[in-house]
């Protein structure tokens, strides 16, 4: 029996879950914008955008859209090499190439992307955003790339001992990390507030109350930060680099998206997501963002699950917490500037050690090896080039995994004294197998008659059809060679 909610019922568990979820989106919002390089009100701005436009459009009706730390690394490369002011181009196209995608209904085709491809991803991103945010949680500026980060990190720590600042503010973000692990533990009347901005409420009173010197957010104001791009700006589409990272937005924010519609319809059991419109409600919340100067945003799986949670039950509640970030931005900015940045650092550590699969990896591995070799590999390709070419060989060793996988064959060598012998091939014939192939065959004695049975053989591909005619052609000078049952070639279609 389905139980229906009366639409008075239904509102206030709307409105609720959406202060939840709002609770939960202001200190990521700002924290994922402080770790891209941007001012903490784009992060903000991209809540608002995902909550008030990406909330009222079809696709996953209680999914929940705004920055996500998934992005922070590929965000402040961008900044980095192109600037600030290059952003909103870059974040435009690719909200743009999401709506051709979603027109395309490429959406569906997202579920296809081997699962240790995603989590190899999640787990390289949570590598590089540990390692970055580590120098934000000891007060100091990071080297940029996962491999400087990571090769930075033993005089991090020298230099960290040697510093009243840095001391403190290590102390200050290492106490933020703990009130996160320890916050769910607590009883459930004590857990008022979720957990984000608890450890970050606590720690901005701590640096009040003990009047600690370290840093805090600078704030510039809503309207301040908003810088939508120029029209000469399209140029920078023309550089190589450019056009990467706008594949790399779209393609990752996209799969992001997608993965998290998918999680989210296991918590719930209202209305599926339709994977396109889905797509195409990214599609358009990035175009504006990027129409805004701001960060590119994608589904985040925190803030969904704390809107199931909490009880929402339609995409009313998404858009109410668009509108609480708003009016939160619009008429408190200044409480922004007391927030310490090394409570923000440590948020972003805790959700990037929450990216890595440690629970996963050892049941995965006795069951299936080769995928926690795409997994590893995926991560650590993210970590020492970068996140699109990282996710690209992943997926690289992904499809030839499979291929190697479903090329699986058979060879039963039979001889008698006087009769030939008989080679019986079954399986698929690929050239990932040819070497086992051709080293069966030529192993045989090179003066007898061979026959080669290829009657069970499912598929043989180009490449083991031309070395097997050539293996006989050799073998026929000595010996006596047969191809039973070899596919005949297609004859040409005449024009």
């Amino acid at each position: 029996m389905v139980r229906t909610l009366s639409p008075p019922t239904t509102f206030r568990a709307d409105f609720t879950a959406s202060l939840v979820v709002f609770l939960v989106a202001l200190p990521l919002c700002v924290g994922v914008a402080v770790a891209s390089g941007v001012p903490a009100e784009l992060g903000l701005v991209t809540g608002i955008v995902g909550g008030l436009l990406t909330g009222l459009l079809p696709g996953s009706s209680l999914q929940v859209s705004g920055p996500a730390a998934g992005l922070t690394v590929l965000v402040y490369e961008a900044v980095a090499e192109f600037g600030l002011g290059s952003l909103g181009v870059i974040v435009l196209a690719a909200g743009l190439l999401q709506l051709l995608m979603g027109a395309l209904r490429l959406g569906r085709l997202f579920r296809a992307i081997s699962l240790s491809v995603v989590q190899g991803m999640l787990a390289g991103i949570g590598l590089v955003l540990v390692a970055g945010q580590l120098y934000a949680l000891a007060g100091a500026k990071s080297r940029g790339s996962g491999p400087a980060n990571l090769a930075g990190l033993p005089g991090l720590l020298a230099a960290t001992t040697e510093s009243t600042t840095g001391r403190l503010s290590l102390a200050l973000g290492v106490g933020t990390v703990a009130v996160l692990v320890l916050w769910p533990k607590l009883p459930a009347r004590a857990r008022v507030l979720p957990a984000p901005l608890a450890a970050v409420g606590l720690a901005t009173a701590a640096v009040a109350v003990l009047d600690l010197p370290v840093a805090r957010v600078e704030v510039r104001g809503l309207l301040g930060v908003v810088d939508p791009p120029e029209v000469s700006g399209a140029a920078l589409l023309t550089d190589l680099g450019a056009i990467a990272t706008v594949l790399a937005f779209a393609l990752i924010a996209s799969a992001e998206s997608l993965f998290s519609a998918a999680a989210v319809d296991r918590l719930h059991d209202g209305p599926r997501t339709h994977y396109d419109r889905e797509l195409l409600a990214q599609g358009i919340g990035n175009t504006v963002c990027g129409l805004l100067g701001a960060l590119p945003m994608t589904a985040v799986i925190v803030r969904s699950a704390a809107n199931v949670q909490a009880g929402a039950r339609t995409r009313a509640a998404r858009v109410m917490h668009g509108l609480w970030l708003l009016l939160f931005a619009a008429l408190l900015p200044a409480a922004l500037g007391v927030i310490p940045l090394a409570a923000l650092a440590a948020v972003l550590v805790h959700a990037g050690f929450k990216l890595l699969p440690l629970k996963s990896l050892r049941p995965l591995w006795r069951s299936h090896r080769g995928e926690v070799v795409v997994l590893v590999a995926t991560a650590v390709a993210i970590v020492a080039v970068n996140l699109f070419e990282g996710v690209l060989i992943g997926l690289g060793l992904a499809v030839l995994k499979s291929a190697w996988e479903t090329s699986a064959i058979h060879l039963e060598v039979s001889e008698t004294p006087t009769g030939p012998i008989r080679v019986t091939v079954s399986g698929n014939a690929t050239f990932l197998r040819l070497p086992r192939i051709l080293d069966t065959l030529e192993a045989l004695p090179g003066d007898r008659t061979v026959e080669v049975d290829l009657g069970a053989v499912r598929h043989l591909d180009h490449a083991c059809r031309s070395a097997l005619e050539d293996w006989a052609l050799r073998h026929n000078r000595a010996g006596v060679a047969a191809l039973a049952a070899l596919p005949a070639l297609e004859a040409p279609v005449a024009r």
